[in-house]
């Protein structure tokens, strides 16, 4: 693991929240190289200065227009070649869902995939987003950079993501619209960096509040890095810090060699 990059995502329903629970103590522990979080539904003019720019890290924040709401942010121990907030649709910026930083040999995308709702209303929405961020993957990969995608992707991608598939045919994350731009993805090379080393079931990212959900481990993987295939060599491992508590999603790391 000292050989390789270490990148942590995190959804963290609440970066103020999470603080309470101990995550700058976590943040500090890990010494990560590059942190991305997610749902963080703050302003940097909400939070403390060792949590707006821990120590040893740049930060870079993408908040959502609307305060308690979205938002995404990229901590990382090297500076940035180049950082672009958001996608350049008005629609998808104004909620603080994708942060790109450009470091050394690839081009990160922090991103917080839209919910489709229970009756599904942002369904549009959110495959208008797919659309837009896949044109953005695609273009990044023609011009010759590498791809990350990291984030909170709200899609459960195959039954063996989710702990009760047959009971959510019809439920947002696992709707058939969603899990299409998936195969899409997939089938155009886009690696699944977890599912390239883990093909098991029972490996889940989040889980309902309700309790004993989560100790009985009835989940849902949405939380996902897909690599650029030209990375494929450099994949060490992916892991899932189901541990971790804090958020109703846990912590992925992906190590690159």
């Amino acid at each position: 693991m000292q050989d390789c990059m270490r990148i942590i995502s995190w959804n963290v329903n609440g970066i103020r929240a999470c603080q309470r629970g101990g995550f700058l103590d976590w943040f500090t522990k890990q010494d990560a190289d590059i942190v991305c979080i997610q749902e963080t539904k703050a302003h940097v003019d909400q939070l403390e200065a060792e949590l707006a720019e821990p120590l040893g890290y740049n930060a870079i924040w993408h908040s959502a227009k609307k305060r308690g709401y979205s938002g995404v942010a990229t901590f990382s121990k090297r500076k940035p070649k180049h950082v672009e907030l958001g996608l350049g649709v008005k629609s998808f910026d104004d909620e603080g869902r994708v942060l790109l930083t450009e470091f050394r040999g690839f081009v990160l995308i922090n991103a917080y995939f839209p919910n489709s709702q229970r009756d599904h209303a942002r369904l549009p929405y959110k495959l208008r987003f797919l659309r837009t961020l896949a044109k953005t993957m695609n273009e990044l990969q023609a011009s010759g950079k590498r791809v990350v995608v990291c984030g909170d992707y709200n899609i459960a991608h195959r039954e063996v993501d989710l702990a009760n598939p047959k009971n959510n045919q019809k439920n947002a994350g696992f709707l058939p619209q969603e899990r299409a731009w998936m195969d899409k993805m997939t089938a155009d090379g886009w690696i699944d960096a977890f599912r390239a080393k883990c093909d098991e079931p029972g490996h889940y990212t989040w889980w309902s509040y309700r309790p004993g959900v989560r100790e009985r481990n009835i989940g849902w993987r949405l939380d996902t890095f897909l690599i650029d295939p030209a990375l494929r060599r450099r994949l060490a491992d992916v892991v899932h810090w189901t541990e971790i508590h804090g958020s109703d999603h846990c912590p992925v790391e992906l190590r690159l060699r």
